[in-house]
């Protein structure tokens, strides 16, 4: 079945939507019925299944996850021990298990099941630019 390796380019924090390769995919794969896998190959970013519409709603939730885990800096941060990669690193590895690595999407009659409005995303938790591979995999 059809597998297909992306590349997103991070800028720092935040949600970066990736569902026109994915959905391009399953386009190209011909299938039916199926899953739609994706799974992301790092431990200090994330994947969501989160609202397009309104980018409020990405704004909203990188400030949300940047109060729930602050930077190892922060005085009530004070317990993090793994510091050497900056003050961001421990708390992106946090945010990461917080969230998801890997996702599953059905497809049906040739097309995502995603609701009309929820779209793909790479959450990035580290403050550097970052090079983030993505593998999409199709399963009858």
């Amino acid at each position: 079945m059809p597998q297909k390796k992306i590349t997103i380019v991070t800028r720092g924090q935040g949600l970066y939507e990736f569902t026109r390769h994915a959905t391009e995919l399953v386009s190209e794969a011909e299938i039916n019925e199926g899953l739609l896998t994706i799974f992301v190959r790092h431990t200090s970013c994330s994947l969501l299944i989160q609202e397009n519409a309104d980018p409020d709603v990405r704004r909203d939730l990188t400030a949300f996850f940047s109060r729930l885990v602050p930077p190892s800096d922060d005085p009530s941060m004070g317990w993090i021990i793994h510091t050497l990669e900056g003050p961001d690193d421990m708390p992106a590895h946090i945010k990461s298990a917080l969230t998801t690595v890997s996702i599953g999407v059905p497809i049906s009659e040739g097309r995502l099941v995603l609701g009309t409005w929820q779209g793909l995303y790479l959450f990035e938790h580290r403050n550097q630019p970052h090079r983030r591979e993505i593998v999409l995999h199709i399963s009858p």
